[in-house]
């Protein structure tokens, strides 16, 4: 006997058909899920939703909606993106999770001071931790994987977010304070510099603008120590093994024994912060503090 296509859809079948719209298949959707669900599960009642509904919403392999679920998903997505927005708006407790993305730096250079003052506002905030470079970060806040971004700016972020400028942090040289080294022009006048460059990985944004500036000098200077955070820079420059490559951070002084070689002409790093849509309380106060505490280093 056919079903009565006027039967009313179950509403968490919809709501599992949109995790599998929205990341691409079930696999996806399962590691998304706010909650646990079995892949055989998962699966049954996708196609008992299909079976209600009397068509096909999407193909398993390639992945690809059909146009029944393409509409399918048009019709509800706004109601499952905006269910925290809702909850925070109908009860602002609720809303003390933020989720942030950041390369590891900034995580471990900068966020734990950020928080500081916002803490105080939200004492039960729960955070959720993302590391990844501003590619992925557009993708997970469009797919609303996460809240808010900081990211060097390497590229214009799409039209769909929202994007704040923050810094713009100089790129300098590190030397011990006993060297005889004066400026940068003198490492570029050499035929070759013999002192190894100690700096973050290639795919940092400061180890990228700091390469582009030298070979618009025509400089080859590759990397000899590859450190994973300025911290382990400064150590090592201390300890005689080579030049560092950093950014300078307005009232962020480096340790004693180091001087600072500017490097004119050579790209700064923008520190900007993205999001998608209308913020919620914790999501607009964490973004207010931000914009505070860098226009503040910036004075």
């Amino acid at each position: 006997m056919a079903r009565d296509y006027r039967s009313p859809m179950n509403i968490h079948h919809l709501e599992l058909f949109y995790y599998v719209a929205k990341h691409g298949g079930i696999s996806d959707a399962i590691r998304h899920m706010p909650y646990g669900i079995q892949q055989p599960a998962m699966s049954a009642q996708i196609l008992r939703l299909e079976d209600d509904l009397g068509v096909k919403l999407f193909t398993r392999r390639p992945f690809s909606l059909t146009p029944p679920g393409e509409k399918l998903h048009q019709f509800i997505q706004p109601f499952f993106a905006n269910l925290e927005t809702m909850a925070a708006e109908l009860h602002p407790a609720a809303a003390a999770h933020l989720r942030i993305g950041a390369p590891e730096l900034v995580f471990r250079d900068h966020l734990p001071d950020l928080l500081k003052g916002l803490r105080p506002r939200f004492p039960g905030l729960k955070l959720t931790l993302r590391s990844g470079y501003q590619p992925q970060l557009e993708s997970w806040l469009e797919q609303r994987d996460i809240d808010v971004a900081l990211t060097p700016l390497e590229t214009n972020p799409p039209a769909s977010l929202k994007m704040v400028s923050l810094l713009h942090l100089p790129l300098v040289l590190l030397v011990p304070r006993p060297s005889p080294i004066k400026d940068a022009a003198e490492l570029w006048a050499r035929d070759k510099i013999e002192e190894p460059l100690i700096c973050l990985p290639p795919t940092e944004t400061v180890s990228k603008h700091f390469q582009q500036g030298l070979a618009r000098l025509g400089v080859d200077w590759p990397p000899g120590v590859e450190a994973s955070s300025l911290e382990i820079i400064n150590t090592y420059v201390l300890d005689g093994y080579g030049i560092g490559l950093s950014v300078a951070v307005p009232r962020q002084p480096f340790p004693r024994g180091l001087r600072t070689l500017p490097l004119e002409g050579f790209k700064p790093v923008e520190l900007g912060a993205l999001w998608y849509g209308e913020p919620n309380p914790v999501e607009k106060a964490f973004l207010e503090e931000i914009q505070r505490r860098a226009a503040d280093l910036a004075r």
